[in-house]
């Protein structure tokens, strides 16, 4: 079939296949595996003022329990390219769990702040290499399968589903525990939920375990990407991220972007970041010379940011991360600060947004495969602007079924927009470089989300100490919201649409290797 036929086929509705059974096993083992994660976060950060108290701390230092969480989530992301190359990504991703739900076992039995602190980097460790694993793991299965190419976007859905379950299940479950169980079982219902999803990788995701050498026309190259470690791209790019993240979770505790503890590390992350863009950039046009070889000299293959479905789609999930991470603090302390309501009954009142972004997710998946990730992520980010404006003119008397309905709205929105940006991501590369697009993603959308969170905390803070009431600081706070989601609505008019997405994968659908039949990487020879 030529290139032409193929991105035909892909494009026409007729030929949007079912997900196959095989890459559905994969996506139950994934999504197992990826729930305790996202709960984790979400569960955790109600639930500081309480461990302030048990733990006889302040709120400062257990505030740390977050923030050590995020940076070590931040520092180890850029390193799991380099490690599923080295080690594969079945063995990669039952490390992660296995690490993950180590350090939950022991957060459980934490006897200070100190300890619980530690723990929690060890956590976030583990968390650091779930994240862009559950999204590379999934695209490949999705690609390993001839035909397939065409379900990409309902594998987004379905592989994203711990994304949108998270915020509903995570506060009300922490809630629960809170208010009838110890604080340690925050930690230790982590652990039948990894224990359950080691089993499930064990038995569903494929062996792929790299091959150190094929032969192609009669030379020896690295196939299964066993690179050499980038040390010195460690030594820039974790220092960045943390003082990328340092700096902006500072923000809402030092009240702006103007005090030291917050200027000093934020420039000094984004100086070495520059350095390590610098560096990566180099190595990989020295070293190699496809984007899927140079993916393998560098820590992260900065190139491919100019591969406009990964540029484009970074650029949208920091602004997405922006505007959904800000609403995730905004709305929380709206109904507890100026509504009154306790900590579990404002997670129950936010389950209505939760419910629309469930309820979105397979027929955007669907859409996005039929008609393009770029006209599916417009339609996500008007409904999303438009169903956040009414936060920005709402008060203590506004009607709790008018703002329950306009949470269900901006849920349906929420739930539309993650799937096609982050599908798009991997369009126009290959197989191999779905690691190092994965990890780019994340890392945007996370520093995004800090960023957000910063400024919503700023915006907060500053209209309440210049003499406005808590109402209008919120007020202000929404607009700045809304902002942020106007500006992902822009930044997705750059995406790809239908006829290049189609034609991107049906290019990658000809030029991926068949998998050998005992589950292995087919060597050159297999595939020609």
């Amino acid at each position: 079939m030529s290139r032409t036929e193929a991105a035909s086929a892909t494009s026409s509705p007729e030929a949007s296949a079912a997900i196959p059974p095989e890459t559905k096993r994969v996506l139950a083992a994934l999504i197992t595996g990826g729930m305790a994660a996202v709960l984790d976060t979400t569960i955790v950060s109600i639930a500081l003022h309480t461990l302030v108290g048990s733990l006889h701390s302040t709120v400062s230092q257990i505030q740390w329990v977050s923030t050590g969480y995020l940076l070590a989530l931040g520092v180890v992301i850029p390193v799991v390219g380099w490690a599923q190359a080295r080690f594969g990504g079945k063995r990669l991703w039952m490390a992660a769990l296995t690490i993950f739900v180590v350090g939950s076992a022991l957060c459980s039995v934490a006897w200070n702040a100190d300890s619980l602190i530690a723990f929690r980097v060890l956590q976030g460790a583990g968390a650091g290499m779930i994240f862009p694993l559950m999204m590379t793991l999934a695209m490949r299965a999705a690609r390993s399968v001839p035909g397939s190419g065409s379900s990409l976007g309902r594998v987004t859905a379905t592989v994203s589903l711990p994304i949108a379950a998270g915020p509903i299940l995570g506060p009300v479950l922490g809630g629960v525990i809170l208010n009838w169980l110890s604080w340690r079982w925050l930690f230790l219902v982590n652990v039948p939920v990894c224990a359950v999803g080691l089993y499930l990788a064990w038995r569903a995701l494929p062996a792929d375990a790299p091959v150190s050498s094929s032969t192609v026309s009669g030379s020896t190259v690295s196939a299964a990407a066993r690179p050499r470690f980038d040390l010195v791209g460690l030594l820039l790019v974790a220092p960045g991220m943390v003082g990328v993240l340092l700096g902006l979770s500072n923000v809402a505790t030092d009240g702006g972007f103007g005090h030291r503890d917050v200027l000093l590390p934020l420039v000094i992350g984004l100086v070495l970041l520059a350095a390590f863009a610098g560096w990566a950039a180099h190595r990989t046009s020295t070293s190699r010379t496809s984007a899927g070889q140079a993916a393998g000299s560098a820590l992260v293959n900065v190139r491919l940011l100019r591969v406009r479905s990964v540029g484009a789609s970074s650029a949208a999930l920091f602004v997405t991360g922006a505007c959904m991470y800000g609403a995730m603090l905004l709305l929380p302390l709206y109904y507890q600060e100026l509504r009154g309501f306790g900590v579990l009954d404002a997670a129950l009142v936010l389950i209505p947004q939760g419910v629309g972004s469930l309820l979105t997710r397979t027929v955007t998946g669907r859409l996005t495969d039929r008609i393009g990730g770029r006209a599916v992520a417009v339609a996500g980010f008007v409904l999303t602007a438009l169903a956040t404006v009414p936060f920005a003119f709402a008060g203590p008397g506004t009607s709790e079924w008018w703002l329950g309905a306009v949470l269900l709205v901006r849920g349906l929105g929420l739930g539309i927009v993650l799937i096609p940006v982050m599908t798009v991501a991997f369009a126009d590369i290959d197989s191999a470089d779905m690691p190092d697009a994965s990890m780019i993603t994340r890392i945007s959308q996370q520093v995004g989300g800090s960023f957000g969170v910063a400024i919503a905390a700023v915006v907060l803070q500053s209209a309440v100490t210049s003499g406005h009431t808590l109402g209008q600081a919120f007020d202000q706070a929404f607009w700045w919201t809304t902002g942020f989601t106007v500006l992902a609505l822009l930044a997705s008019f750059f995406l790809p649409g239908r006829r290049a997405a189609a034609a991107a994968v049906a290019s990658a659908e000809e030029t991926a290797p068949a998998p050998s039949a005992a589950g292995q990487p087919a060597t050159a020879d297999q595939s020609a």
